[in-house]
């Protein structure tokens, strides 16, 4: 188990939402078996999916024991305090899963974080990547393998560019596999115009890769298919509507 480590850079968890939380709505399950580190983006007047996910998630996961937790921090290093933000889980909670959810800045430290031993997944909403300099190197993916991995990014993102992350999916997939990326048409970087399907879509990756191992057929569909189809997969309006009665949930 890791040593307790004093916040990096002013980094800091915040309330437990979900399974034995104090944020909770729900409070029945006394095991945490899960945790979701939840990365905001740059401004805080600008949280994109992140509120509205971390409700879906104590919903949709409080029989499976999860907890999220946002990760807040006033330093300059978002992928620093995602590091010692997963130590924190481990040291509160054990050997649990850990997926590291974020959006804009944040999306981009969850996939660079992503090399922490308790990670199992990742969820890239609007990452804000880095276009590589001249001659410089892009940005790693090797930290990646072993992870499952999901970005969604919308087509009308005029903030972080959806190519780029389309770029970045396509050198993950060659170093792993379980890599799929889904294009919100017509939406921009706050993902607001189908917000409740990028939502659904998250919700239902996160159940899959930290317990069940089972998907929905689109997901199932983008991780196995090979580039660039499984990284340009639509993401269907009313998504989510039928997980409920969808064979194999």
């Amino acid at each position: 188990m890791a040593q307790h480590a004093p916040p990096a850079r002013g980094a800091r968890l915040g309330r437990a939402v979900g399974a034995n939380g104090s944020g909770s709505t729900v409070g029945t399950v006394s095991t945490v078996s899960g945790v979701v580190l939840l990365l905001p983006g740059a401004s805080r007047w600008s949280p994109g999916p992140v509120r509205p996910l971390a409700r879906a998630l104590a919903r949709a996961g409080a029989a499976d024991g999860l907890v999220a937790h946002a990760v807040l921090h006033c330093g300059a290093s978002r992928a620093e305090g995602a590091g010692w933000a997963a130590d924190e889980v481990v040291r509160r909670y054990g050997d649990v899963p850990v997926c590291l959810a974020g959006y804009d800045a944040g999306g981009r430290a969850a996939l660079a974080a992503a090399g922490h031993d308790a990670v199992n997944s990742v969820l890239a909403l609007a990452p804000c990547l880095a276009e590589p300099s001249v001659g410089g190197s892009p940005e790693p993916v090797k930290q990646l393998l072993g992870r499952r991995v999901l970005i969604v990014h919308g087509t009308n993102d005029a903030h972080s560019d959806p190519e780029l992350s389309f770029r970045f999916a396509t050198r993950a997939k060659k170093a792993n596999r379980e890599t799929c990326r889904f294009e919100v048409h017509s939406d921009g970087h706050r993902l607001r115009e189908h917000q409740a399907e990028v939502v659904a879509l998250s919700v239902d990756f996160v159940l899959g890769s930290m317990f069940s191992g089972r998907y929905s057929r689109p997901v199932t569909d983008a991780l196995a298919a090979p580039p660039p189809l499984g990284l340009r997969m639509p993401l269907a309006s009313g998504f989510g509507r039928s997980l409920r009665t969808a064979p194999g949930r």
